[in-house]
């Protein structure tokens, strides 16, 4: 599997496009939100010959849907993500207005529902879900297996953990989840967070302060 990660938005987002040899993609986390930005996934597609399939979600705090709304009615794309994520969607505009955010579009509602265990396919490409509530009450991360990449959203970081003060944060909740479901996968796999650069689970179990 490929992958190509940008950073969006004002809140400075890391969104990845997932592909195969297939051309079928999926967006994590879509945080486009200047119309340059649009314009970047669309010439990103284009260029690589992708067809744009899924958007899926780790968690659904505003800087990663800013971009769900444009993708979804250009592509006519589908949403997936956890069932207690919903709820930011159905509040996205008051959440956007609460950061002095005037935007009128608005997310889809998921078409999918993703939960622990599951595995979401797309082209040739098996990702298999870990729920990791803590930072938000439906937080997911998908890993591939094959060549040991986790995408986890704003779980975890390099150096760091994902802040557990907004609704549905749980501090215990959130360190479990890491060292119980992350922290056993090999020491190899690279970690893609929704923030910052990427790590390896091995750098994080010597280095990261709060484990």
């Amino acid at each position: 599997m490929n992958y190509k990660s940008f950073t969006f938005s004002p809140f400075q987002e890391n969104t990845y496009v997932l592909y195969d040899e297939t051309g079928a993609c999926v967006v994590v986390d879509p945080g486009n939100f200047y119309p340059h930005e649009n314009q970047v996934l669309d010439e990103f597609f284009q260029q690589n010959h992708l067809k744009p399939v899924y958007i899926i979600q780790t968690h659904n705090h505003l800087d990663h849907l800013f971009g769900a709304h444009y993708l979804a009615e250009k592509y006519q794309l589908p949403l997936a993500c956890h069932a207690d994520e919903v709820a930011w969607i159905d509040n996205y505009k008051a959440t956007c207005a609460g950061y002095g955010l005037n935007i009128q579009s608005q997310p889809p509602q998921p078409s999918l529902l993703l939960a622990d265990g599951m595995e979401f396919r797309f082209g040739n490409t098996t990702l298999k879900i870990i729920t990791v509530p803590g930072h938000s009450a439906g937080g997911l991360a998908f890993y591939f297996q094959p060549d040991g990449l986790l995408f986890c959203g704003d779980i975890l970081f390099n150096g760091s953990i994902g802040r557990t003060d907004l609704p549905g944060g749980n501090y215990e909740q959130l360190i479990t989840g890491i060292t119980k479901k992350l922290l056993v996968l090999p020491d190899e796999t690279r970690v893609f967070s929704g923030h910052g650069p990427s790590t390896t689970i091995g750098n994080e179990k010597a280095n990261n302060p709060f484990l």
